[in-house]
């Protein structure tokens, strides 16, 4: 499985207070396509809302004959990420962007802590401007 991520880590001496408890509460798993077999430049689904304090986890897969990038910095920084398991890896810390390679799949847990409304694109040259974008929003 050839799945890079790139990733921007923030590491701490404890967790959020609220971890162990969200620990038990299972998550609400959501599939996202970056793109399809066409290569579609796109996300399925390109709109999600999230609740805060909910815990969830997307299940990211890209079946496309390329590499794509799920980057939402500003989203990333309004939820808590408990992990990311890519392969046999197992990475925890801030996630800023996930590059995910032809045929690989992740998976990210986290819990939205602050509302607002954040923008989802893929930055590869070109992709954005095809329409390879998202709205992603966390309800207060």
């Amino acid at each position: 499985m050839g799945l890079i991520l790139v990733i921007s880590f923030v590491l701490s001496g404890s967790q959020p207070a609220f971890a162990n408890n969200l620990a038990l509460q299972k998550p609400v798993e959501i599939n996202i396509s970056l793109s399809n077999k066409e290569g579609a430049l796109k996300f399925f689904p390109e709109q999600l809302q999230f609740l805060s304090g909910k815990r969830y986890k997307l299940i990211l897969s890209n079946i496309s004959p390329q590499k794509h990038y799920f980057t939402a910095k500003d989203f990333a920084d309004a939820v808590w990420s408990q992990k990311v398991d890519a392969g046999n890896v197992e990475i925890k810390g801030a996630i800023h962007e996930l590059e995910l390679r032809p045929n690989t799949e992740a998976e990210w847990v986290f819990v939205p802590v602050k509302a607002g409304s954040y923008q989802l694109r893929c930055t590869i040259p070109g992709h954005t401007e095809a329409g390879m974008v998202g709205d992603l929003t966390i309800a207060g």
